[in-house]
């Protein structure tokens, strides 16, 4: 592995400008994509030794990672390296895992927390292939997502902030969620899980199965997410974007962390460059969607936003 650098001067957007901080940007803005002029403060999520099994096989092995509250964290690894089994057990959503190790998030204990009361501790989570409820309405889905705020003016500014990140979403209000194309999908499935107020976002594969527009725009949005004061863990196949927008990441093989860094020191890592950001991220960017087993139910070329 190469020697750490030093942090990067700036961020640059998907056409490879610099970029600047999206906090304030304006509805509707474009907006680009970057991790510089963040504001970050202290630990808000640590992990130690953790070990999740699926039966008698070990899925994660002595995992151990801090996540900075103000940043983004990208998980990069190849498939099957238990990138989606961390954040499941973070969740709390893998039955009786973890079974070694420790989770903290805001000093306080959640590993053998039930997933109800992790959510209300202040996480939200966005699970790989969206999971919509198809037959309610774009704002029952949203709905759903604040169960666990009981302040309805609290609600409705956030409901308001969903719509202002996607304003699509307030087109289709009204409109069955199984009805809406892929990436519409994933818009919803995001803002559902803020209307939980959370403090920390975490978002496994949400650039499955988009078009490269699309692909934009949600890595636009997790930026802004970020820049707002939702610290984000993203779980993400596309690693020359993810690093884009992250501020630190990691990689995940065989279920054992073996490479944690800045995101510029793993941008610049050789190793990581060859294994993760290859053809099927840099097509991507230039145009061409790598395939996914996703793509097809509505394809997501509309290109609707």
């Amino acid at each position: 592995m190469d020697n750490p650098v030093s942090p990067r001067d700036a961020a640059s957007s998907p056409d490879g400008a610099n970029s600047s901080s999206r906090a304030g940007a304006p509805n509707g803005a474009s907006a680009p994509v970057g991790a510089d002029a963040r504001a970050v403060g202290e630990v808000l999520l640590e992990i130690q030794g953790v070990e999740t099994y699926y039966g008698p096989l070990r899925a994660l092995s002595d995992v151990s990672l801090t996540v900075t509250e103000g940043t983004v964290t990208v998980i990069l690894g190849s498939n099957g390296a238990g990138k989606s089994t961390l954040l499941g057990t973070i969740m709390g959503v893998l039955d009786g895992q973890p079974q070694c190790g420790t989770i903290t998030f805001g000093g306080e204990r959640i590993d053998g927390m039930a997933t109800e009361k992790i959510v209300r501790t202040g996480i939200s989570y966005v699970p790989e292939g969206r999971r919509v409820f198809p037959e309610l309405s774009v704002r029952e889905n949203l709905a759903v997502g604040a169960y666990t705020v009981r302040d309805r003016q609290s609600t409705r500014r956030t409901l308001d902030r969903v719509y202002d990140y996607f304003p699509l979403l307030a087109d289709r209000q009204t409109q069955p969620a199984g009805t809406l194309s892929g990436g519409e999908q994933q818009m919803l499935a995001i803002g559902r899980a803020l209307m939980n107020g959370p403090r920390l976002l975490l978002l496994d594969e949400p650039s499955l199965g988009l078009a490269p527009i699309l692909v934009r725009q949600v890595f636009d949005i997790i930026s802004q997410i970020c820049d707002e004061g939702v610290t984000v863990l993203l779980v993400e196949q596309n690693a020359r974007m993810a690093l884009k927008v992250a501020d630190d990441g990691v990689v995940l093989e065989n279920g054992e962390l073996v490479v944690s860094g800045t995101a510029q020191e793993l941008a610049d890592n050789d190793e990581v460059e060859e294994l993760y950001m290859g053809t099927a991220s840099t097509t991507s960017e230039l145009g061409t969607a790598p395939y996914s087993s996703e793509q097809g139910a509505r394809h997501d070329v509309d290109q609707e936003s």
